[in-house]
Formats: C-alpha cells, sequence, structure tokens
C-alpha cells in the first residue's frame, strides 16, 4: 500500500510539473500575442499578469496565516523579489520585440548554470570538474541556439539569457533564505511585492517613454487577453507548487524540460515560428547538461545524508 502510495504521488507530481508547462506555454504565446501583436507594453503586461495572478491567489493568501510574515530577513526578501521582477521585465520585453519562443524557452534553460556559477562565487560552493564541465557544455548549447554570429542576430536576443542569470541569482537568494524562513513565508512575499514592484517599472517607463506606439493601459480589445493570462499564470504556479508538495524535488524536476517542445508547438501553432539552425543540437546539449547537473547534485545530497 506504502509503494502504491509512493508511486502514485510520483505520478501525481509529474502531472502537475507537465501541466505548469503546458499552461506557461499558453502563457508565453498570450503575452507575446498581446505584447508584439496588439500593442500592450511588456512593461504593462508584466504588472497586470501579476496583479491578476495576486488577485487569484488572494484566498489562499487570507487562508495562509499573516504571522508567517515575521521574518528576520525582509531586505533579502525585497531584493531577491527586485531581482526576480527585472527578470520577468527581461523576458516579457524580449518576447515583446519578437524573439522567438523557441529561441527564448531554450536559452530560459541555461539558469541552472548561471545557479552554479552563482552558487560558487556567493554560497562558497565547490563546483567540480563535473559540474564546470556541465555547466561549460550547457552555456556551449546556448550560444548554438543563440547564434550571435549570424546575420538575423540582435541584441534583444540576449534578453532571455539575462532573465535566465537574474532568476539563478534569485534561486540562490531562496537558498540563503531557506535557511531560516519556510516555504509558505517566502511565496508570500514573492506574491506580495512583484506586484507592487513591478507597478513602479511600469510607471518608470511610462513616464520616461515618448514613444506613442505603446499601449501603456491594456484597451477594451486586451483586458481579456490580459486576464486570462493573470488567472493562468496563477495556475501555472499553482501546479509547481503542488508538484513539489506530492513528489520529491529530483525526480520531478526532469519533467521541467517538457515545456520545450510544449513552448515550441504553442509558438508554431500561433505564429508559425519553428526552429532553424542547429537549434536542436544546442538544446539537446542544454537539456542533457542540465540534466547532468541535477543528477549530480541529486547524488550528492543522498551521499551527504540530506
Amino acid at each position: 500500500m506504502q509503494l502504491y502510495s509512493k508511486t502514485n504521488s510520483a505520478y501525481t507530481g509529474a502531472g502537475f510539473m507537465v501541466a505548469a508547462g503546458a499552461i506557461f506555454a499558453i502563457v508565453n504565446v498570450g503575452t507575446q500575442y498581446t505584447t508584439s501583436n496588439l500593442g500592450l507594453s511588456s512593461s504593462s503586461m508584466a504588472f497586470w499578469q501579476y496583479f491578476v495572478a495576486l488577485l487569484v491567489m488572494l484566498p489562499w493568501l487570507f487562508k495562509t496565516r499573516l504571522s508567517m510574515l515575521k521574518t528576520d530577513r525582509l531586505g533579502l526578501h525585497l531584493f531577491r523579489v527586485v531581482v526576480s521582477a527585472f527578470g520577468v521585465q527581461f523576458w516579457l520585453y524580449a518576447l515583446s520585440n519578437g524573439v522567438p519562443i523557441w529561441q527564448a524557452i531554450a536559452l530560459l534553460m541555461t539558469s541552472p548554470f548561471f545557479v552554479t556559477i552563482g552558487a560558487a562565487i556567493f554560497l562558497k560552493e565547490e563546483i567540480g570538474f563535473a559540474r564546470l564541465s556541465a555547466t561549460l557544455a550547457g552555456f556551449i548549447g546556448g550560444m548554438i541556439v543563440l547564434q550571435p554570429w549570424s546575420d538575423d542576430f540582435t541584441t534583444i536576443a540576449w534578453f532571455p539569457v539575462i532573465a535566465a542569470a537574474l532568476w539563478a541569482v534569485s534561486s540562490i537568494n531562496t537558498k540563503q533564505l531557506s535557511s531560516s524562513e519556510t516555504p509558505q513565508t517566502m511565496t508570500l512575499y514573492l506574491l506580495l511585492l512583484l506586484a507592487p514592484i513591478n507597478a513602479i517599472l511600469w510607471t518608470l517607463e511610462m513616464l520616461g517613454s515618448g514613444a506613442s506606439e505603446k499601449t501603456f493601459m491594456p484597451t477594451s480589445d486586451i483586458w481579456l487577453y490580459v486576464i486570462g493570462i493573470g488567472i493562468l499564470t496563477a495556475l501555472a504556479q499553482g501546479s509547481i507548487a503542488l508538484a513539489y508538495k506530492i513528489a520529491d524535488a529530483a525526480y520531478i524536476q526532469p519533467f521541467d524540460h517538457i515545456k520545450m517542445p510544449l513552448n515550441i508547438l504553442a509558438g508554431f501553432i500561433v505564429f508559425g515560428y519553428f526552429p532553424t539552425g542547429n537549434f536542436a543540437i544546442g538544446a539537446a546539449i542544454i537539456i542533457f547538461a542540465s540534466l547532468f547537473v541535477m543528477q549530480h547534485e541529486a547524488r550528492k545530497l543522498k551521499t551527504e545524508g540530506v
């Protein structure tokens, strides 16, 4: 009975992770369509997307005891959310300016390699030859996908890489906070602070931009997309939280890679985007390198008895 329960939990956790990837694929194409085709600014999209997501999550926030907001590390919480917000801004700016989803999502998957480097620099973790080799391989895969030597290359194509690096910093901060803070506390601060920080960035862009072609407030034909994307964002985040709650992280993490073909499919259906060049080679290198890093970390934790 216990074996069945564990097996059932593993399947359920994997299912939630795959569901999150599918939902985020819809979110990504919806975001790109709303910004690049309908003209909503990326900063406005970021604010409304996460503000609606916050409203959807309010019942859970009310259910969660406010005592969980008590912390002695408010500065680190704030820094983590600010970094996450800038990651969102770079990611959405790339999508709004036509970076193909197949390229953007592959480059975003270089984040674990930035985590490895950041952990070595800031947390003084030992990288080792295996992790270093996998990290270098991952970046080589990223360059193959990015193709900076191509005539079609634009500097905006770097923005998903910057977003990956920023979210890696956020992950490192999460690891620092996890020594004293509960997952509920970290989630609460992320939800409560992300919308106002995005609001500040949105306001700054409005005040500093003279570009009349940008729409900073959703119009009647855009609101439905914005609300839908916000609701789906909350559902995707909830699916990820449930996946990690139900099953072991080391088991379900590889299922996160399914988001790549799902995003490619969504981008092809909506925009007709299809990978070009040596994308398959670069994407395969990124996936295998990140899987190696994950397996290496899992073995390390098991050896240390964590």
